[in-house]
């Protein structure tokens, strides 16, 4: 199985603690965020992986070399020169989606309980070019679905700044999204954007002519590791539940 893992963030957020390395090897209870996140996909089948660097990016390199590859076969898509957001990286990276398997995507600095078997199950029962991992959850930004889960827009609740696939309409669903999403072989082929991009403009725009789906996650804990307070709030999750 593949996971595209996307780490080539700057970590601003974080601080101090990405001055001299990546987000991705920010240390949660002693141990990396990368390796964190690699060693929890093993066990989940995943077995061949890519991984976007940028911001320090060769500390990523060695400490991979350091680990031997965590017993996987890694790939590294160098965004050094240039840092091509969540959409722009998965077109660098439309060689790893070859083949005739859906890859997960999945955002470094996330630790979530969401079942990663049942997503793609969903995902490919719907035949969907795409599936969207979403929760419940505050924040100002949501995805927008139609009762049966197709996406359908995007809403910024703070500006009112609605983007439509095509037409508004009432009585939506408003989710938001976990950083985790499962994708078919032909997307990157399907995305006409170019250069630097949101993949949420990618959604939206293929979502046209394409089957883009949303998968609620109802499992009780998910976290984003981007700010310090966040890296703490995880860490004590973390330590009552894997010690």
């Amino acid at each position: 199985m593949k996971a595209f893992i996307l780490a080539a963030g700057l970590g601003s957020r974080l601080g101090e603690l990405t001055t001299d390395k990546p987000k991705a090897l920010v240390r949660i209870n002693g141990k990396e965020i990368l390796g964190t996140l690699i060693n929890k996909l093993k066990k989940h089948g995943f077995d061949q992986f890519l991984i976007n660097i940028h911001h320090h990016g060769q500390t990523v390199i060695d400490y991979l070399d350091k680990n031997d590859n965590f017993g996987v076969q890694i790939q590294l898509s160098d965004e050094r020169l240039e840092l091509l957001d969540t959409g722009g990286a998965i077109l660098k990276a439309r060689h790893f989606f070859q083949g005739n398997e859906s890859v997960l995507v999945h955002n470094v600095d996330i630790v979530s309980e969401v079942n990663l078997k049942e997503l793609l199950s969903f995902h490919t029962n719907n035949r969907a070019l795409a599936t969207l991992c979403v929760r419940r959850r505050n924040t100002d930004r949501n995805l927008i679905f139609n009762n049966e889960m197709t996406l359908k827009g995007w809403v910024n609740k703070k500006t009112q700044e609605f983007k439509w696939v095509e037409s508004s309409f009432n009585n939506y669903l408003q989710y938001a999204y976990s950083g985790i999403y499962f994708a078919s072989p032909t997307f990157p082929d399907k995305i006409e954007l170019n250069g630097r991009f949101s993949i949420i403009e990618a959604w939206l725009s293929l979502a046209k002519s394409n089957l883009i789906k949303g998968f609620l996650d109802y499992s009780e804990h998910w976290f984003d590791l981007g700010t310090q307070e966040k890296l703490r709030n995880a860490e004590s999750y973390l330590k009552k539940h894997n010690p």
